[in-house]
């Protein structure tokens, strides 16, 4: 994390920017009845249109076991809303000539280059070997441990693939030795392959993970706040979940933001606050640019945010119906069909604690909340994507 000052945002009233006062406010009324209600601890929200944030606000606590107040610059697990960076990232690579995305991931990353298919009849060498292009799109044939049950799904339990233990390398080397649950290309499934994304950048630029987000995007686009651990200075801003289940659920465990652990998660593993993702998306709408710095030019954007998938399978609920994925998002394909409002050509992703974000280029729009309420956050990311679209004039 750095400790520059960069260029702020420009800021702008609602009704300026085409929204309206009193649903924008009634936004964060509805949070404040939620925090009441007792199953959220607290939330900062960011609306931003036309290239001016029109609500920044927090609510709640950022603590509850502490009982601190929650503030604009708390300091948020994004989990995956850490794979649109890395993403990103892979994408400057390409620019620069040192990859291509129809790569097969074994040329770059040799411990890939024997991966064997699981089938009912036993393992099987792929159809077709993996490529840079099915990582980013999630078209790997790689899993979630937590997303099934399968042999597949069992093996990366057993090897406690999740384990933030093993350098980059060495989880590569693990994961690379397990067998794929899918024939490469053939479906969408989301997966560990932004994890294997980080390790590519690794071996392409020479630095680690960190040191490459740090140098090439964190600090061209001001993110003060960002990084795979979380300073001593900054422990006070860290943003908690509740530490019993208001649900009466299971706890989903956390990670330690105060540690620095050997694996720098390209699928997950990043703190970062409301304001320093709000320049991230800054830069995307602005198709790779913020404040006279650019890092990827504006038809890789749209490339990237466009749909991969051409009609391919989806292999779990995560893809809601009308969307697609591209490198790094899911993308909506229809303005209709999906249950959240929405323009087609909106792209977004989010974080298992709750953290969520959007991007409507057809609106001139970004919004984003942070909150660690894992166990509600299938609940919250709706009603968030409800209330702001109800905001517009």
């Amino acid at each position: 994390m750095t400790t520059s000052n960069p260029t702020p945002l420009p800021h702008g009233q609602p009704a300026d920017v085409g929204l309206c006062p009193e649903r924008t406010q009634r936004l964060m009324d509805v949070l404040r009845r939620e925090v009441a209600s007792g199953r959220l601890p607290g939330a900062v929200a960011l609306i931003a249109r036309q290239g001016k944030i029109a609500l920044f606000d927090s609510v709640g606590q950022q603590d509850p076991l502490a009982g601190t107040v929650m503030q604009n610059d708390s300091i948020f697990r994004i989990y995956s809303m850490t794979k649109p960076i890395v993403s990103v990232a892979v994408m400057m690579l390409m620019e620069r000539g040192q990859l291509l995305l129809n790569d097969p991931v074994g040329q770059h990353l040799p411990e890939f280059a024997n991966q064997r298919v699981h089938t009912p009849q036993g393992l099987k060498a792929p159809q077709q070997a993996a490529t840079v292009q099915d990582l980013l799109r999630h078209t790997a044939g790689l899993t979630y441990e937590f997303l099934g049950d399968s042999p597949v799904h069992r093996q990366y339990g057993e090897v406690k693939i999740a384990s933030r233990d093993r350098s980059n390398a060495e989880y590569c080397e693990t994961l690379a030795a397990l067998p794929l649950q899918f024939e490469p290309a053939s479906v969408w499934a989301y997966s560990r392959a932004t994890d294997v994304l980080g390790r590519l950048v690794e071996v392409i630029s020479g630095q680690t993970l960190g040191q490459f987000l740090q140098q090439e995007i964190f600090e061209p686009l001001g993110m003060v706040d960002t990084g795979f651990v979380v300073t001593p200075e900054q422990h006070h801003r860290i943003a908690e979940p509740f530490e019993q289940d208001p649900d009466g659920g299971v706890l989903m465990k956390i990670l330690d933001a105060k540690q620095a652990p050997k694996l720098e998660s390209g699928g997950g593993g990043l703190m970062s606050t409301a304001m320093d993702y709000a320049r991230f998306l800054q830069f995307l709408h602005n198709k790779g640019a913020l404040n006279g710095v650019r890092l990827l030019g504006p038809h890789t954007v749209d490339y990237m945010t466009a749909d991969h998938l051409d009609g391919r399978p989806i292999e779990c609920a995560l893809l809601p119906a009308g969307h697609g994925f591209g490198l790094g998002f899911a993308v909506r394909n229809a303005q209709g069909v999906a249950a959240v409002p929405g323009s087609a050509g909106l792209y977004y992703w989010g974080g298992i604690a709750g953290t969520t974000f959007f991007v409507d280029p057809a609106l001139d729009m970004y919004a984003l909340m942070m909150i660690q309420a894992p166990n509600q956050r299938e609940y919250y990311r709706p009603l968030f994507r409800n209330l702001v679209y109800a905001a517009l004039l």
